[in-house]
């Protein structure tokens, strides 16, 4: 007997179709993956299933789990149901968690909501949870908060969560989108080691094939609200019936086309680079520490030269960024963009910071979603030397900006909310270029975009390049995309640059043990079929 079986689930609101006839089925011990671009409907799906819909919903279909019919329970029952009988993990830990509670409190909560236990009991129960998921109680205790924990501890927090009253199902949206390859690792080996003990079935919500390729039994395929093409992983990734299918296996290893290009004079000259930060003291009298972020960090990066960095979190990426575009100020070292100094907040000249742009990971929370995209788009003009243009000329620069990454002039008008992810992620690179910089860092700009959206936004990112002659430094924990876009890569371990040189030569015969790991754990498509079908 199928753990959860959806028959034609449908799903409108207000009028708009969301799902049309989905159907599939999940056995117990089971891992089903739902793949799709970001619109296809894998996330409605999920919340259809728990029956978490806003407002002027209507859903139609069958979703059984076990035999019990959930389609037509009351909010009250669902309530049951949810968390004890179905978990839920979410893409965004720091989100999904409270920051005012303590993980344990968290944790324990969910057997208390259910009636399960209370009080001893139920910390009891946190404990084992957090315990499975690899948060021991020496070095993790109940009384920590998230923001204490790193971005893959906080996931293995949300799986506790999920997985504390063993549930017959389990729903995973995006789990480890934003990890670095090693967490990436190791939350989806906690996944699957938890099914196999627990003997649950796994919906995987991931746009990644590789890890789809790596985990699942079976895949649905969904395009546009359906479910274009299902079945067993190895007889959908080798037989790719449908187009859309064939269409997402090759954006997944699409690699832009780039000129090579000979790199002569320096953009960005990083030497000896060292930054501190001060660890709170937990009694007045204690000694002062510090954690030593960056030590020793040197490299450079030439007048339209493409570098990455790449590292596991903590390992120091986001603070030499920060850093480098005069964010924050070093202890140590020196930082030069064409010759000129970058000394923090307030020792870095004005005309300097007009050459250095940002582009961060989550573009909507990067934007102000009360102002229209020309606001938004026209905020680094007051960098100009000759101050902030108006009327039609700021008009004009704004167009030309949206319409260099491939949106119309008239978008300026709307708002970012009505915009993809896609979409929104060339709204922050349009911003970056208005004041047309000479470097553009990248902290994982592309990580949580789809393979399809990805691929254009990394054509787009390598044409400006060509064209405008702007330098990238590409801060990525997707080793496919750095090898893809970048001429050298730097390995960043615990504050040291640990290897560096031609991204090819790097990645092809790496020297460092570290470098190695971080290939070895990085998932690849065709890696994982010939591992698990040899011949697929």
């Amino acid at each position: 007997m199928s753990t959860l079986r959806v028959q034609d689930l449908s799903l409108s609101i207000r009028a708009v179709q969301i799902l049309e006839n989905v159907s599939f089925e999940v056995g117990p011990g089971e891992i089903l993956g739902i793949v799709g671009e970001s619109g296809s409907g894998k996330s409605m799906t999920a919340l259809s299933i728990l029956n978490l819909l806003p407002r002027h919903s209507q859903l139609s279909g069958s979703v059984t789990l076990g035999g019990l019919e959930l389609s037509g329970l009351s909010d009250r029952a669902m309530n049951a149901v949810r968390g004890d009988d179905i978990g839920m993990i979410f893409q965004e830990p720091m989100t999904a968690l409270n920051p005012l509670k303590t993980i344990g409190s968290q944790v324990a909560e969910t057997a208390w909501v259910h009636g399960h236990a209370g009080g001893r009991e139920a910390s009891r129960i946190a404990r084992e949870a957090l315990d499975r998921v690899g948060l021991e109680a020496e070095e993790f205790p109940l009384i920590r908060y998230p923001h204490e924990l790193s971005g893959g501890q906080r996931q293995r927090v949300g799986i506790a969560m999920a997985i504390a009253l063993r549930p017959r199902l389990l729903i995973a949206d995006e789990p480890t989108t934003a990890l670095d390859v090693t967490n990436q690792a190791q939350v989806l080996g906690i996944l699957k080691r938890l099914v196999r003990e627990d003997g649950m079935g796994l919906i995987l919500i991931t746009h990644d094939l590789a890890v789809i390729a790596e985990m699942a039994d079976r895949v649905a395929v969904m395009q546009s609200g359906r479910v274009v093409e299902s079945g067993p992983v190895r007889e959908v990734f080798r037989q790719m019936r449908h187009p859309y299918t064939r269409k997402l296996f090759s954006t997944s290893a699409h690699v832009p086309q780039r000129t090579p290009r000979a790199f002569e004079r320096t953009l960005l000259d990083v030497q000896r680079l060292e930054r501190r930060y001060a660890i709170p003291k937990r009694l007045p009298w204690e000694p002062q520490r510090y954690k030593l972020a960056l030590d020793g960090v040197s490299l450079n990066i030439a007048k339209g030269e493409s570098v990455g960095l790449v590292g596991e979190s903590g390992s120091g990426k986001s603070t030499l960024a920060r850093t480098v575009l005069g964010l924050e100020t070093a202890q140590g070292g020196a930082v030069h963009l064409e010759g000129l100094p970058i000394r923090g907040p307030h020792g870095t000249a004005f005309g300097t910071r007009r050459e250095t742009q940002m582009v961060f990971q989550d573009p909507y929370g990067s934007f102000n979603p009360r102002h229209p995209v020309g606001r938004l788009v026209a905020e680094p003009l007051h960098l100009l030397r000759n101050g902030a243009p108006k009327g039609a000329d700021r008009k004009a620069l704004v167009s030309l900006a949206l319409e260099r990454v491939g949106l119309a002039a008239t978008d300026a008008d709307r708002f970012i909310h009505e915009f993809s992810g896609g979409q929104r992620q060339r709204i922050a690179i349009a911003r970056a270029l208005i004041v047309e910089p000479t470097l553009i860092v990248l902290d994982e700009a592309v990580s949580a975009l789809d393979v399809s959206i990805r691929a254009q936004v990394l054509d787009l990112l390598a044409a400006l390049s060509e064209r405008l002659g702007v330098s990238y430094l590409f801060i990525s924990h997707d080793l496919h995309v750095v090898r893809a876009v970048t001429d050298r890569v730097y390995v960043l371990r615990q504050g040291k640059i640990v290897e560096s040189g031609p991204t090819a030569k790097v990645f092809t015969h790496p020297e460092h043990d570290y470098t190695r790991t971080l290939i070895a754990a990085a998932p690849r498509l065709d890696a994982a079929l010939k591992s698990r079908f040899g011949d697929a």
